[in-house]
């Protein structure tokens, strides 16, 4: 089982924020200077980051709200929401325009200048984006517990976290393009390597934004938790000989580290209510105690299968 977070941490998020805003205004000014599309493309892909670290925050503080007679299972998704929010913003605002701009100079192209400013910058930003990316991987290696890596992005419910990677990886390979871009544009005297820099950031920008979609999307609909969390349910019944069949189990997840379990069992049926109130009572502590990211739980009892069990 995947370690669970406690509560909704913000650190990795405004980490990304200032390293982010750094290179903004490092990028702008050597976007200016060399007059590159493959830079202004980095400068607004950096720009729309902010923004999405903004929106990530938003949705952070959101989901910590506490649970009210409106929202009885609290406000967990609001994180889902928000993470689905900033892939189309990475879509729109960082793919699109990256596109856009270098169909423009593709059309238009124009020497690069004053290659000096950009090497540097974008060196730098590099150097940036490389630390703030190195240290989401910590932290992922932190969270996965015995899941490998690529397993772990596929199925952890940890949407800002991944978002954040996933921009800060995406920063990595499009600054990469960048420096060859604008390299081979300034040494060859053909504006229109640039241009097709600024179309690879594009891609890459909107390939990390189609995944982003898919994951946060499954999330926000409403996901099952991690099969271990079943399986620990089968474990737990198993260990009572009061049980007779573990009928049906569904889990949910209702946001980073908070699961709703609700499953049906059949029990012997000379047992008293006392009896099987106590069962049930024990049942839930036994899980609560190996799986604290199970915020709810509730167990129903009867003496018989039906046949709308199937659905389970």
């Amino acid at each position: 089982m995947s370690k669970a977070k406690s509560d909704h941490s913000t650190g990795h998020i405004i980490q990304s924020l200032l390293v982010n805003l750094a290179i903004v205004a490092a990028k702008a000014f050597a976007a200016f200077m060399t007059k590159s599309g493959a830079m202004l493309a980095e400068t607004i892909h950096s720009f729309a980051d902010c923004g999405n670290q903004l929106l990530l925050l938003v949705g952070v503080k959101q989901s910590n709200h506490h649970a009210d007679q409106k929202h009885p299972l609290g406000y967990g998704r609001a994180v889902y929401f928000w993470s689905f929010m900033v892939a189309m913003l990475l879509f729109s605002v960082g793919g699109l325009f990256s596109i856009y701009e270098g169909y423009e100079k593709l059309e238009n192209p124009s020497p690069v200048d004053h290659i000096g400013w950009g090497l540097a910058i974008l060196i730098f930003s590099l150097g940036m984006e490389g630390y703030a990316t190195f240290s989401n991987i910590l932290e992922i290696n932190k969270r996965r517990a015995q899941d490998g890596f690529i397993t772990y992005l596929n199925n952890t419910k940890d949407s800002d976290l991944i978002v954040i990677f996933g921009e800060n990886a995406a920063a990595v390979l499009g600054l990469i393009f960048a420096l060859i871009s604008m390299s081979a544009a300034y040494f060859t005297g053909n504006g229109r390597f640039d241009a097709l820099g600024s179309i690879a950031i594009g891609l890459v920008l909107i390939s990390v934004a189609a995944f982003l979609f898919i994951k946060t999307k499954s999330l926000l609909i409403g996901e099952s938790a991690d099969p271990a969390i079943t399986k620990l349910v089968h474990t737990t019944v198993d260990s009572h000989s009061e049980i007779l069949k573990l009928i049906n189990c569904i889990t949910i997840q209702q946001g980073p580290g908070e699961i709703l379990l609700c499953f049906k069992v059949k029990v012997k049926q000379d047992l008293t209510a006392a009896e099987i109130s106590k069962l049930t009572n024990k049942i839930e502590q036994e899980i609560r105690n190996k799986a604290h990211e199970v915020r709810w739980i509730y167990i129903e009892t009867d003496l018989q299968e039906w046949k709308a069990d199937k659905l389970g």
